[in-house]
């Protein structure tokens, strides 16, 4: 069991497209028009990552917990 966890977050830039939670409904919802995540800590996803990378306004990081890397959007 992997004791890896993934930090999520949508910042207030969000423009509200649903591309996330269209392409990750297990991690993203739309409340009020905007995008928030399901739940803020998680274990690793790629489709989480991938999420993130296509948001049209970057609104979403991903971080791992233990390093603080943040993986996602990447530059």
């Amino acid at each position: 069991m992997s004791t890896d966890r993934w930090h999520v977050e949508v910042s207030h830039d969000c423009i509200g497209s649903g591309m996330c939670a269209g392409a990750a409904p297990e991690f993203f919802r739309l409340v009020d028009g905007y995008a928030e995540p399901v739940h803020t800590e998680i274990d690793p996803d790629e489709v989480v990552t991938d999420a993130a990378d296509q948001c049209p306004a970057e609104a979403i990081s991903v971080v791992d917990v233990a390093s603080g890397k943040t993986l996602a959007p990447v530059d």
